[in-house]
């Protein structure tokens, strides 16, 4: 039997992640029962549209229940590590600065079932973090991007 993939996670995404199974479970999941119902009612199932898209939406509801719970029982909460305050790792902020005059960036490494860009939450396995994870502030970082080659410095773990 495959070793199952685990999941490293803040707490506070750990959390998301329930809160948001359990939405699934107890509203969306009645919402889409219902939304075949009525569309049952409407007779022929061959040419019925309402009653498609409401399967359809039923098996992504399903799909992403099962993914949920996957990733909840599989999670790794990520530490907090004190004694390495200026390494970066999973869980912590870190900004750096583009060189030789790029402008300041923070982003925060997280696991890939949390991760968010545009909330500044980058996932452990994208390029820049790959690059950033286990140096130090004052570091001079060559970061692969799909882009080119990017040169940074950090300046500040958090």
């Amino acid at each position: 039997m495959p070793q199952e993939k685990v999941f490293p996670m803040t707490q506070e995404g750990k959390e998301k992640l329930e809160q948001e199974l359990e939405y699934l479970k107890s509203v969306k999941r009645k919402e889409v029962v219902e939304r075949i119902k009525i569309a049952r009612s409407f007779g022929d199932l061959s040419e019925n549209s309402e009653y498609d898209s409401a399967k359809e939406e039923q098996a992504f509801v399903e799909g992403r229940i099962t993914t949920l719970e996957n990733m909840i029982r599989n999670a790794k909460i990520i530490e907090e590590d004190a004694e390495n305050s200026t390494t970066v790792s999973l869980g912590k902020s870190v900004t750096f600065v583009e060189l030789p005059n790029g402008e300041e960036e923070t982003y925060t490494i997280v696991g890939s079932a949390e991760a968010d860009p545009f909330e500044g939450k980058i996932s452990n396995d994208s390029p820049i973090a790959k690059s950033l994870m286990g140096k130090q502030v004052g570091d001079e970082v060559v970061v692969q991007t799909p882009g080119g080659e990017m040169n940074v410095r950090i300046i500040a773990v958090k």
